[in-house]
């Protein structure tokens, strides 16, 4: 989900790794140690949670986490919880970074200091206000200066205890004066509508003496100021909640008699000062990335370049491998190249010509794909993003069991717990090991096609290669299935999407003793016992038949790197894409039923859209049809008064739903569409609101029927496992080569320099693979010259906005120090270029 600014596309992402806290303030009782979990916030929504770490002041996580951010946002936040023996959570304190700042941090551990949380920190929203100065003659001919401040809305505010019931009031602080006044409460928004006006009064009444008009001694503004505080009207004894504030000179209005911008909420200025309470530190990675993406005309150079990286002699001399190259990790140019040939089907004849190469400078058929090059971290990017539904229907059921049971099976002597038994463990052990191995050998003809095409084209380079080695045609394949695919996905469940979070450290090392089985199991190396550097794992290795095992990993990886292997109907088996708890609103299937709103546990497979009671339910409560879903769309919030909600539309009724959070109402979002997009039913438009007191509420139509006043968002592909952006793609394969600028100069001169001709004081230019010094050369010529006109273009569009944006608007409230920070560099860019 992008904003749109004039035609470019705005794209936000996050990725976070949650590492520990440490030195948490011990709880006040005799046990001192806490139960803690961290959840992770776009200000103060949340929007993902670890799982809880019990008796500890040193929680580790090790949890990663990855979103689209689909709005704006000041703050990217984390709270530690601390869950007591009433399994009441109660807020430890918070880390939180404003998003002007995340570069600062970008892909580095960091430690942050924890700060205490109250309602004077936990601020969110803006407000629209204008000021007005005007001059009054009174009755008797004397003169008074009045102020009119009119409060016209708020936006996003936040929502305390379920509920929001806002009201402002707006304060004329001066010399030994302060005059308040309040709105009235609107019930039950976080978006208020107020438009209430306030009269105060600036200047006594005095006789006229000749001051020009509006024009008042500077003294008086400069010692007065308009504060406005926003309140959540609270029911309970302990008084109102305050939501924020903002203060404004009457300064402003020395210029104009008018002054009308949006502010955002400011927290309170309480005083308070000293040294503040060490509540600990937590340790995060986090990478923030905005892509602003033109229009796809734009990337034609650069992206045509990069697409014929597959038929360029020799690949070494490709835009893509020239990526590989300059960047400080192959993954990094490995994410983007991928996703780009995925998205034009050219992944296959890419990857051939990458893998080819590489076996061919390839000494030891032993050693065959095992660095982190270009093209294993390329094939590793396609498996995760095709074989990710493969993972799912193969691996997620046992793995599933294997967390939920937690039967011991420890294997090493030392570290046995008391009362376990070394024998019964290694028997819970194979038999995990025989389940997983057994799923994954017999899952061959749901392999995804474009896995089975790269796995045949590695077979075939490897016999070419190594004819005197019978089974390099098998290692090449098991190299990346078992070893960097299947092994990968059991032990860390979790970030394949098989568990939602890392498991607890019991199953963790269970987990890894079946990954390390599986691994050798798979690798067919003529020594596995040897492979092993633990001794209780050679010795556990012996209790399976070598023979038996090795024949049924040859058989399935014969079935998955077979030329002209295709998919069978059984793929069409029931995948489950998603699932997980949402608030529903009643469909009113029955004509006097009540229309509310109820918690369910809705899944969603390649078949249908159901929810019902609970997760554990056997019987889902309804059941739609991926064919009968016409549309997924987003909910307007003053439909129902709820945010992030979407509706579901069926032919006969529609589905209203609300998500937990905004990341999750996308998720969902997304993922129905993709599914349903083949319908040929599909709707063109729809109505934003609901049918509520018998009409609807956006075009206001009184017919529940009537056809719907908004044209549906735009089709997605077909395909439920890969919808990819192409020009978002190009977008970070430019900015890559952009930040990389110097790497290519420096890959320039390698071409040009004796070094790479002649092969003297060849170490100077040794990290650049350049087979082909002149085409490589040609490449980088086209690669720089395609950069630079993207370049133009990125800074000609900072110009234009520069120049169009006002700050003060709705989108770029006062207060929005991202924005200040972006004025103050365009004024220092446009400085510079006079």
């Amino acid at each position: 989900m992008a904003v749109e600014e004039e035609g470019i596309r705005v794209f936000q992402s996050v990725r976070i790794k949650i590492g520990e806290a440490k030195n948490l303030p011990s709880y006040p009782g005799p046990n001192k140690m806490r139960d803690c979990y961290c959840t992770v916030n776009l200000d103060q929504e949340e929007v993902f949670r670890t799982k809880i770490v019990e008796k500890s002041l040193c929680p580790f996580y090790g949890e990663d986490f990855y979103c689209e951010i689909p709005r704006n946002f000041r703050h990217l936040s984390f709270y530690i919880f601390d869950r007591d023996v009433f399994r009441r959570d109660s807020i430890m304190g918070k880390v939180a970074i404003l998003k002007e700042d995340l570069p600062k941090y970008n892909n580095r551990d960091t430690w942050f200091q924890m700060q205490h949380v109250d309602a004077d920190s936990e601020v969110q929203g803006k407000v629209h206000l204008e000021l007005r100065l005007s001059e009054v003659i009174t009755d008797t001919g004397v003169i008074c200066h009045k102020l009119a401040a009119r409060v016209l809305e708020c936006q996003g505010l936040p929502i305390v205890n379920g509920q929001c019931d806002p009201y402002a009031t707006v304060t004329l602080i001066g010399p030994s004066r302060s005059e308040a006044k309040k709105t009235k409460v609107r019930k039950k928004t976080n978006n208020p509508q107020f438009d209430e006006v306030f009269y105060f009064e600036v200047t006594k009444p005095s006789s006229y003496n000749k001051k020009s008009h509006f024009e008042i001694e500077e003294d008086d503004v400069d010692k007065m100021e308009i504060r406005v505080d926003l309140w959540n009207a609270s029911n309970l004894k302990f008084g109102d909640e305050f939501l924020g504030e903002l203060k404004i000179p009457l300064k402003v209005l020395r210029q104009s008699n008018c002054y009308d911008a949006w502010y955002l909420l400011q927290p309170r200025d309480n005083g308070k000062s000293g040294k503040p309470e060490d509540l600990g530190s937590l340790r995060l990675n986090v990478v923030y990335t905005e892509d602003h993406v033109f229009s796809s005309d734009y990337y034609s150079p650069l992206r045509d370049l990069v697409l014929k990286s597959g038929d360029v002699e020799p690949v070494s001399a490709s835009a893509a491998h020239v990526l590989g190259e300059i960047c400080r990790e192959k993954q990094e140019a490995a994410i983007p190249l991928v996703r780009l040939f995925l998205h034009y089907g050219k992944i296959v004849p890419f990857i051939s010509a990458i893998a080819n190469a590489e076996v061919n400078r390839t000494q030891d058929p032993n050693t065959i794909f095992r660095g982190n090059s270009l093209t294993s971290k390329c094939i590793d990017e396609t498996m995760k993003l095709a074989g990710m539904h493969y993972l799912q229907v193969t691996l997620k059921p046992i793995i599933d069991e294997i967390c939920e049971f937690h039967k011991p099976c420890e294997i090493d002597p030392v570290k046995l717990k008391d009362g376990e038994n070394l024998e019964n463990n290694k028997e819970n052990l194979k038999s995990y090991v025989d389940q997983i191995f057994n799923v994954i050998t017999k899952s061959g003809v749901r392999c995804p096609t474009v896995m089975c095409d790269i796995f045949f084209s590695l077979r075939e380079s490897a016999a070419k290669r190594f004819q005197d080695d019978p089974d390099v045609r098998y290692t090449a394949v098991s190299s990346f299935i078992f070893l960097r695919f299947f092994a990968p996905a059991i032990l860390s469940p979790n970030l394949f999407q098989l568990r939602p979070h890392h498991p607890d450290p019991q199953t963790s090392r269970t987990l890894t003793l079946i990954s390390k089985t599986i691994q050798t199991l798979g690798s067919l190396s003529k020594s596995k016992s040897a492979s092993f550097k633990e001794t209780y794992m050679a010795a556990f290795y012996d209790y399976f038949n070598e023979q038996k095992y090795a024949d049924a990993v040859k058989n399935f990886l014969d079935l998955i790197s077979s030329s002209g292997r295709r998919d069978h109907k059984s793929i069409e088996q029931p995948i489950l894409l998603k699932e997980g708890f949402m608030i529903k609103r009643a469909q009113g299937r029955k004509r006097f039923g009540m229309k509310n709103f109820k918690k369910r546990w809705f899944r969603l497979t390649n078949h249908e859209f159901t929810y019902q009671k609970s997760k554990a339910g056997d019987h889902p409560l309804c059941s739609i049809p991926i064919e009968n879903i016409l549309a997924v769309e987003k909910l307007e919030e003053e439909s129902f008064k709820m945010k992030n909600m979407f509706q579901v539309i069926q032919p006969v009724r529609t589905l209203y739903i609300q998500a937990n959070n905004c990341v999750e109402a996308k998720d969902w979002i997304d993922i129905l569409t993709k599914v349903s997009q083949c319908n040929k039913k599909r709707l063109a438009v729809y109505h934003p609101s609901a049918f509520l007191n018998g009409h609807w509420l956006c075009c206001k139509a009184t017919s529940e029927n009537a056809p719907g006043c908004t044209p549906c968002t735009g089709g997605l592909p077909a395909n439920i496992q890969l919808v990819i952006d192409g020009d978002r793609e190009t977008e970070r394969i430019y900015s890559l080569f952009n930040t990389y600028m110097s790497k290519m100069e420096e890959m320039q001169e390698a071409c040009g320099s004796k070094s790479v001709y002649v092969g003297s004081d060849q170490e100077e230019y040794s990290c650049f693979l350049i087979e082909d010094p002149r085409e490589t050369y040609k490449t980088l010529c086209q690669i720089i010259e395609a950069v630079k006109q993207l370049q133009e273009e990125h800074a000609q569009y900072k110009r234009d906005k520069f120049e169009k944006t006002k700050y003060g608007s709705q989108q770029h409230p006062i207060g929005d120090k991202s924005f200040q920070t972006y004025i103050r560099q365009q004024s220092e860019v446009s400085a510079h270029s006079i």
